[in-house]
């Protein structure tokens, strides 16, 4: 099988191009193949797909064998992975996903034929409670408690075609992700688990924040949870609505747009090495 590696913001994938549809062992291969030690290491695998609604379509499943609903680092990863080849014709094109219907991307080029910054229609966020998913019927989840070994957390639900749990804190960088985020992302709030976000903002133009991802853990950054992040800062009265997201490989720039109550991302997206392995 040959596969590019990419990652957006250190958030790192396994792409994989030509195949018509998800194998039907996608779960095991990416057990396998994003296996940091034995395998090639990613936080998952992006598949790139026919779709009758896009251009394209997009397919994730995490190191863990689960499938995510949406990824806005993998999308910028998939952007980039078409424009450079020109397998997509012009700066704008269209990426069909699961949780997020189809989304515009447009790729900014750097003069060399390849992109160097890409910006996302993410969609409009959805906070109803019970929709985001959690077991909250409230039409809007902010500032909520959730308790966890004793120790309470108050946090603001957003689903960007997936769901998060963005957190307040003093020092982002100081929470323990392996102590609290599986304990947060198995939660009996959060049906379908969920993707947990510590935050500290910094003014009303620059928030910080560390990130649990439902599936893959830890990682380097996180496409949709910095857009939750934003929304829900701007929920809180904490951020304006166009704000810099700094994760720990990078920053983020977010517009919650108050004309179309539409987010938009822009960030970048890198090839580390093409390769081919033995299934």
């Amino acid at each position: 099988m040959k596969f590019t590696k990419m990652h957006g913001l250190g958030n790192d994938f396994i792409v994989i191009y030509g195949l018509q549809e998800l194998p039907a062992d996608a779960a095991q291969l990416a057990v396998k193949l994003c296996d940091r030690h034995f395998g090639i290491g990613a936080d998952g695998l992006v598949y790139i797909l026919p779709s009758a609604k896009a251009q394209f379509r997009m397919r994730i499943v995490n190191n863990d064998g689960s499938e995510a609903e949406q990824c806005g680092n993998a999308i910028r990863c998939v952007a980039k992975y078409l424009y450079d080849r020109s397998l997509a014709s012009g700066s704008e094109l269209t990426v069909e996903t699961i949780g997020a219907g189809v989304q515009r991307v447009v790729v900014t080029d750097d003069g060399s034929g390849k992109a160097a910054s890409i910006k996302v229609d993410m969609g409009e966020p959805v906070l109803q409670g019970m929709q985001v998913p959690t077991t909250i019927d409230e039409a809007l989840v902010r500032d909520y408690p959730v308790t966890v070994d004793g120790r309470e957390f108050r946090f603001t639900a957003v689903s960007m075609g997936n769901p998060h749990c963005v957190i307040y804190v003093d020092d982002a960088t100081a929470v323990d992700l392996y102590e609290w985020g599986p304990k947060l992302e198995h939660h009996p709030l959060f049906p379908r688990r969920i993707n947990v976000e510590f935050v500290h903002v910094e003014s009303r133009g620059h928030a910080i924040m560390r990130v649990w991802e439902r599936g893959a853990g830890p990682t380097l950054a996180c496409g949709t949870g910095a857009c939750a992040v934003l929304v829900s800062s701007v929920l809180n009265g904490l951020t304006d609505r166009c704000a810099t997201v700094t994760l720990t490989g990078g920053d983020l720039q977010i517009e919650w747009s108050e004309a179309d109550n539409r987010v938009y991302m822009t960030g970048p997206a890198e090839e580390v090495y093409t390769g081919e392995t033995a299934l």
